[in-house]
């Protein structure tokens, strides 16, 4: 057998998660004992108990706030993530604690001096130069051991190209920054290390990451799983939906598209095999619905927050702006799995296999009121670090109304706090690996001439700056976390897209639903890779039609761009409109791409339905009406011929009963 692919085993009926993939997920991390154990806790829980602090009595200006952050999580990332994967995971090696002691200093050097530091902004003291060239190791360093290569290299060619600026050629050229120019600008500014991305991860992310530390001990992982099988296990293709529904839920508790298809998939893909799918759809079913999880309201992935900064609005007009493509996202893979079912005559479960949607709401509808006052307190025009914070409040106390075993009580909430401070982590080494990149783009001002650069190679035409945009976006979201991939993409190439007429909001999201669909493109699909594992299936063909069934996620960014209505923005009938006539081509496309609609369908039907969506693409009246009207004609041709067909096998069967009625009595 293949030692990559390890069956799931049953014990007392629960599917265990397989040894390889949580071992996959931990990544390279230590495994720790006793008092060093204790120590790396105990910061995890001071880093928790300070963004409680901040949340509820203010945030610090931006440098304290940064400082304190990276000086836990920094720390706690040495300590934590050893130099390589063959050393010992036991006990930490005497370098970490050298490192983590030299990270630790360079942040305090910030708490401890900042004022005196701002004064003499531009004139930076030799130990600024050498604390700045420490600090940008440390982080590249961190950022390589907590997520691999792919981030800390991209940020190492932007340090080369801010160096040797005058050794590039044409207009990639610049006058050059020397290390001591460049690395108090990385270490001491907010344009660096301790930019943007890291100002999100300290006000934002953190605390949400604690969310959904608390909702996973609450028992709310398993509960959404029990619901999302109870609302839709009796439909046809019902287990395969149950795994959709259920990836959309737990989207609000993670926003790891891995950590997703593994809490979900250890369930719901042997449900899945169970019902008739085959492995490779079951493990690519699981992946892109897992996948899409960061881009579902209302608690998307980190890389939400840093839009929200970008585009200087509030973290709930990103939540309205992405509402409606994510469910058509996730509208389109239910349509897959229904089809799919439709065209191999699947059965549907029967109710003993199921829980009861009644019993599950009334043991666990108490889970679902912290998330909707989440909601309510963001459209209140609350900030997301006070309504995460009451929504954090509010899940201890209903937790009560729970199992024993589930209840909030003091020991729980420890763990929960642990478990939060040690999850932010490697989003924090991501942004603030993020921000050296960030820098020395706005350092050397290499983004006008990206955006140049896409203008001029696209022609100016729209459709082609959209497709280079797409393409770079996978790229650079291939290996790296989706927060790291949206900040550099959507400061390279939404500028552009901006430029041609694209709103501001539109080119953001664009750039991040390409970034996330990086989780789902061979070769490097750690998402699919995961439910594959689970699926007892080939990673790569599981990865290609993983591919296929998130193709809507290709289709609606190049819908919300040309139709800002998806994104809830002018009148309501526009809106209404553009909504009904996008959802027109994300069944069109299902049903293409499964052969089947109430029938199987021909060729050349399955031509026609493929070309729906691009017809809806462009808010045009006629080609939404003729796009409609080919979705309309096709379900009425199918539905007449059904009817006929039953007649005709009525009548049959009413010859076959009565032998007489040929006129022989």
């Amino acid at each position: 057998m293949d030692p990559h692919r390890i069956d799931p085993t049953e014990e007392e009926g629960v599917v265990q998660v397989p040894e390889a993939i949580l071992e996959e997920m931990e990544g390279n991390k230590r495994t720790l004992t006793g008092w060093q154990n204790y120590l790396v806790c105990g910061i995890a829980l001071a880093a928790s108990l300070f963004h409680l602090y901040t949340a509820y009595f203010g945030q610090l200006s931006a440098m304290y706030q940064r400082g304190w952050h990276w000086l836990f999580m920094g720390t706690i990332l040495f300590l934590r993530y050893p130099l390589s994967r063959r050393r010992p995971r036991g006990s930490i090696d005497l370098w970490d604690w050298a490192l983590a002691g030299l990270l630790a200093a360079g942040c305090i050097n910030i708490l401890l001096n900042w004022d005196a530091i701002a004064l003499r902004e531009g004139a930076p003291l030799p130990s600024d130069i050498w604390m700045g060239v420490l600090m940008i190791l440390l982080v590249l360093d961190g950022a390589r051991r907590s997520m691999g290569w792919p981030l800390p290299l991209m940020a190492m060619v932007a340090i080369v190209y801010a160096l040797f600026g005058p050794y590039f050629p044409g207009l990639l050229g610049h006058a050059g920054f020397p290390v001591s120019e460049l690395a108090p600008f990385l270490y001491l500014r907010t344009d660096g290390i301790f930019g943007v991305p890291l100002g999100v991860s300290a006000s934002f992310i953190f605390l949400f990451v604690l969310f959904g530390s608390f909702l996973s001990i609450s028992g709310a992982g398993q509960f959404f799983i029990d619901l999302a099988v109870a609302l839709t296990g009796r439909s046809l293709g019902g287990a395969g939906k149950a795994a959709v529904v259920a990836s959309g839920l737990m989207g609000t508790v993670s926003g790891s598209s891995c950590a997703n298809a593994v809490t979900t998939g250890a369930f719901t893909i042997p449900l899945m095999k169970q019902a008739g799918y085959s492995s490779e759809f079951a493990g690519a079913i699981v992946a892109a619905a897992s996948t899409g999880g960061q881009v579902m309201p209302p608690v998307m992935g980190a890389a939400a927050f840093v839009m929200a900064q970008f585009l200087g609005v509030s973290y709930w007009s990103i939540v309205v702006a992405a509402a409606v493509p994510a469910t058509l996202y996730f509208v389109s893979i239910m349509a897959m799995v229904h089809f799919r079912a439709g065209r191999k005559r699947m059965t549907r479960l029967s109710a003993e296999e199921l829980p009861r949607a009644r019993s599950v709401l009334r043991e666990g509808w108490h889970l679902l009121l912290p998330i909707v006052v989440l909601v309510v307190f963001l459209a209140l025009g609350y900030s997301p670090t006070k309504a995460v914070f009451w929504s954090i409040v509010l899940l201890v106390a209903v937790s009560w109304f729970g199992k024993p075993q589930h209840r909030m009580t003091p020991p729980l909430i420890l763990r929960a706090l642990v478990e939060g401070g040690l999850g932010a982590v490697e989003v924090a080494a991501a942004c603030a690996c993020s921000g050296i990149v960030i820098g020395v783009i706005g350092l050397t001002g290499i983004g006008l001439l990206f955006s140049s650069f896409v203008l001029s190679l696209s022609g100016g035409i729209l459709p082609f700056a959209l497709i280079l945009t797409m393409i770079g976006s996978i790229i650079l979201g291939m290996g790296v976390p989706t927060t790291a991939q949206y900040i550099i993409t959507s400061t390279l190439a939404a500028p552009a897209l901006f430029q041609m007429g694209v709103p501001m909001m539109s080119a953001h999201l664009f750039c991040l639903y390409f970034g996330v669909l990086a989780d789902v493109t061979p070769p490097v699909a750690l998402a699919t890779y995961a439910a594959s594992g689970i699926a007892r299936s080939n990673p790569l063909k599981t990865g290609f039609t993983a591919l296929v069934q998130a193709a809507a996620g290709f289709v609606v960014p190049f819908m919300f761009v040309y139709n800002s209505y998806l994104l809830l923005q002018g009148d309501l009938f526009h809106i209404l409109l553009g909504c009904g006539t996008a959802l027109v081509g994300i069944l069109g496309l299902s049903a293409a791409i499964q052969g089947y609609l109430l029938d199987d369908l021909n060729p050349l039907l399955r031509a026609l339905l493929l070309g729906v969506p691009f017809l809806t693409i462009h808010p045009s009246l006629i080609s939404n009406v003729v796009a409609a009207g080919l979705v309309a004609g096709i379900y009425a041709w199918q539905r007449l011929r059904g009817k006929k067909a039953g007649e005709s096998v009525a009548k049959q069967e009413a010859v076959e009963v009565d032998p007489c009625k040929d006129g022989s009595r």
